[in-house]
């Protein structure tokens, strides 16, 4: 007796939503805890805030910040602020002293914020040691030696993060923000006749782009 085959169910097709139904509790499972004591990623350094000026009350900038085009080149890489001698000088931040000594003919404080980031101060002598541990405003030397700012005195700041300087007024936020004045109607007119006819035809051009 020859067996007959029994007719096959078509397959059944499943749609997609159904899946996703399916695994979304699994998809939805928290994954395994952290290890005890495990701490969070840190942030991405930044300028920090709450820095505070190194000389109380608030000084006077009598030297600004003017960093050179290459780093061999001359330049100021720091801020002088208004000083007498024998100012108080303060820490602008948390941190660990990494240099306290003479550097060629005047003391220098170093003291190292974390993150990269180092203030130094001259001149300034400091009976601090590297190593020592200072808090945000406290008191790290004073100003006394020879500066650059004669005839007056001054106490030199500078920041740096890794080997870049930084201008320093951008911690304690003394940086005011660019302003654009208008350029007076006349003035306007008196340039765009002046200029040679290439430039002032891109003038042209590019003011009737930006108002559009």
């Amino acid at each position: 007796m020859t067996a007959v085959p029994s007719p096959r169910s078509p397959a059944r097709r499943v749609p997609p939503q159904a899946v996703l139904v399916l695994l979304l509790p699994v998809l939805l499972l928290p994954g395994p805890p952290a290890p005890a004591g495990a701490a969070p990623a840190p942030p991405a350094a930044t300028a920090p805030a709450g820095w505070a000026w190194p000389l109380l009350p608030r000084p006077r900038v009598v030297g600004a910040w003017a960093p050179p085009a290459e780093r061999w080149l001359r330049g100021h890489r720091g801020v002088d602020l208004a000083a007498g001698p024998g100012a108080v000088v303060r820490s602008p931040a948390d941190g660990t002293v990494s240099w306290s000594g003479v550097v060629v003919d005047r003391p220098v404080l170093t003291v190292a914020h974390g993150a990269g980031l180092r203030s130094s101060f001259e001149p300034v002598e400091s009976s601090l040691r590297p190593g020592d541990r200072v808090r945000r405003g406290q008191a790290v030397g004073t100003l006394r030696g020879r500066d650059h700012c004669d005839p007056g005195t001054c106490l030199h700041w500078g920041v740096r993060r890794g080997r870049d300087y930084l201008n320093p007024l951008l911690f304690v936020g003394a940086l005011e923000p660019s302003v654009l004045l208008p350029v007076p109607a006349d003035l306007a007119g008196r340039q765009r006749a002046e200029a040679p006819d290439g430039v002032r035809g891109l003038s042209g051009a590019r003011g009737r782009a930006g108002g559009a």
